[in-house]
Formats: structure tokens, sequence, C-alpha cells
């Protein structure tokens, strides 16, 4: 396949550093003069501003949203055999860190318009073994934290956020990662808060969690070599986090420039509605950070959406799927006994989903081509 010059990325991380790259040059001098690579004073620092930011006590750094989730849930008590509910439709990071936590995975289905967890569904999920739910604030929009609460209270469930992918996240009053018991980041480079690698954070207002956060993501050990916990070697560097603490000082701005973005791409998408073509619902408003921007393609398109996404990349403009293949899908969990057709609107969804360009400072001269460019290869398929 013949491409042209990229016209659109589909993200565009460069766009992002230039303008900060003084700050963070100096950030990352001054932990280079300081010498204090692990667990040093850029890392307090940012823990602190993160959880500041994020409405709650405390936040600590590990070394990947993977792990955040992993020894969130065994600093929150979910032990070997716990149950744990995860909506199915999610990166495979909420379905590994709670397997590598000891605990069971159980999948549950998403909502049709918005891809959320389904919490309706999830009430015929629960059994005695049942522990605790992750919901998963997926492209960047929070589940409604009411529903949320009032499902932990009914069921007597602990509630641990995948927030990987809403950073500073926003609805009904609460804070992506202020919800529940406590919640896992990432700060994989493109996401809305990146690093300059991998790296992750546990956020919480359980003083006994952050404590035992402490200890599990430096070798199970509260203080030098004396190790009560079975922990392991996670800890975000001094340096990533000297980064993060100046790009977060920009991530309002950059959220609301990515919200201001969707806006137009679902101005310029309305004439598509009659093609039954949606983005995903937005139901939180300004309180989504947009880290994905998604449609949905009817029927007729969903089968020639590769053909779509070639013609785009034809024409300069990156797309992606997020996610094409649904958790209980994936070969190396055909072991949790689910198949084809458990979960349908999760199934529909994952064969019909585009990820557009979204990014914190793309233009609406670029919107605009992407749309244009869409809308005629949708009519000529």
């Amino acid at each position: 396949m013949t491409t042209n010059p990229v016209k659109v990325p589909f993200v565009d991380l460069k766009l992002q550093h230039q303008p900060i790259k003084t700050e963070i040059d100096t950030a990352i001098a001054k932990v280079v003069n300081k010498g204090d690579f692990i667990l040093g004073q850029a890392l307090s620092e940012f823990e602190t501003a993160f959880a500041q930011a994020s409405g709650v006590k405390y936040a600590l750094g590990v070394a990947s949203g993977t792990d955040a989730i992993t020894l969130g849930l065994r600093a929150c008590g979910i032990k070997p055999g716990d149950e744990v509910i995860v909506p199915t439709n999610t990166f495979i990071a909420s379905v590994i860190g709670i397997i590598q936590a000891g605990a069971i995975p159980i999948l549950a289905e998403c909502d049709r318009n918005t891809a959320l967890i389904d919490l309706t569904a999830a009430t015929k999920l629960i059994t005695p073994k049942t522990k605790a739910i992750v919901p998963v604030h997926l492209y960047g929009q929070m589940v409604s934290p009411s529903q949320l609460l009032d499902f932990a209270q009914t069921h007597n469930l602990i509630i641990f956020e995948d927030s990987a992918q809403a950073h500073l996240g926003t609805t009904e009053g609460y804070i992506a990662g202020s919800v529940g018991k406590a919640a896992g980041f990432s700060f994989y480079p493109s996401k809305n808060l990146g690093a300059f690698g991998n790296g992750g954070i546990v956020t919480t207002n359980d003083e006994s969690v952050a404590q035992k956060m402490v200890s599990l993501r430096n070798y199970g050990a509260p203080k030098k070599y004396f190790h009560t916990e079975l922990g392991t070697n996670s800890r975000l560097d001094t340096i990533q986090a000297a980064i993060l603490n100046v790009k977060l000082l920009h991530l309002p701005a950059w959220n609301q420039q990515r919200n201001q973005a969707a806006q137009y791409y679902d101005l310029l998408l309305q004439p598509l509605k009659e093609e039954d073509i949606f983005p995903i619902t937005n139901i939180t408003g300004e309180g989504h950070v947009y880290h994905l921007y998604i449609l949905r393609l009817n029927s007729h398109l969903a089968s020639k959406r590769e053909q779509i996404q070639q013609q785009m990349a034809e024409k300069g403009i990156q797309t992606g799927i997020h996610y094409p293949i649904p958790c209980h899908l994936q070969p190396a969990y055909k072991y949790l006994g689910y198949q084809v057709g458990d979960f349908p609107v999760a199934e529909t969804l994952c064969e019909s989903i585009l990820s557009l360009p979204m990014y914190a400072g793309i233009t609406q001269p670029q919107i605009e081509l992407v749309v244009e460019e869409l809308s005629y290869i949708i009519k000529t398929c």
C-alpha cells in the first residue's frame, strides 16, 4: 500500500513537547545533577502534585499502568481466588492486572452508546467470591460515580478505578481516581499525561492502602532491608516523575483542547448520522478528556473498515481501532471459558469502531480534512 506523507497523525507528541522542551530539559538536568534517580525528590513532588490535582490524599508512583492495577488491588486487600468484575471492552492490561494480583477476572458487558461497563449486566455476575469491581474510564470518559458507589454499596464491593485513559477527567463533582478505594493510572507516552517511557501511579484516600503501596512497589519493604510483604520492584523513575511534573501543569489546558476538538468533530460529523454513523456518546460533557475519539460504523461499513483505514492512510490520515478484539476472545485468555456470543454488544463494538486522530493541538483544518476524506470514502464504499 502506498501512502502519502502524513497530514494528520493519529497522535503528535512532538507538537506537545516542543513548546515545553526547555522546561523538561531543565527538570531532567536537575535530577541528573542531584543523582537521586530512584525514589528521589522529583518523584515525591510529582506524587504530591498529582494527588492534589486528582482530589485525593495519596499518590504512589509505579513502573507501569499494569503494575498500578496489580499492586493497587493487592494493597486494597484483594487476594488469590477473589473475583473481580471488569468490562470485556477494555485494553488487556485491565485484565492482566487482576490476574497478576492473583484474582479471577469476571468479564462484563458494555453499554452500546458509551462503551462503558454496563452495571445492570454486572449485577448478574455477583457471587459470594466477588470482592471488587474495576470500572474502566474508557476513552477519557468516567463511569458514573453515583451509580458505581451505589453498586458497590449494594453488593459490598471495593471500587478500584482503571483511570489509565482519564487523567483529570470529571463528572458529578468527582475527579477520575477519587471515586473508589483506589485507582490506577498509566503514563504511557501517548496518554493525556504521558512520560518519556513507561510509568504509572496509584491514587487513594486510604492511608493503609498508601502505606502498603510504599512497601509493595519497593520489594515489600516498608524500610530498607526489612521485608514484610511479597513485593516487587516497581517504582516510577525520578526522571520520569520530573518530566510528568512539568507536563501536569499543562494538562488542564491540553484536556480542554481535546474536548474542544471532539466538539468540532461532533459538529462536522452530524451529516453522517443519516448513514447511521455516530461518535461514542459523551455523557459527561466538558469532563470528558477524550484520550481517544471513537466512531461507530454501521454494519455495512464495519465490514469495510480495513478498506476505509487504507484509503484514509493513502490520504495521509492515520486512524486506529481501540480495540479490535474484546478481552474474552483473546487467545491467551481462552482458559477463562468465554466464547463468541457471550458479550454481543462488546463484540459488535469491536467490529465496528474506528478511532480518529485526537491530540492536544490538533487544528480545525486538520479535523476538517479528516471528516472531508472520511465522508467521501464512506459514500463511495
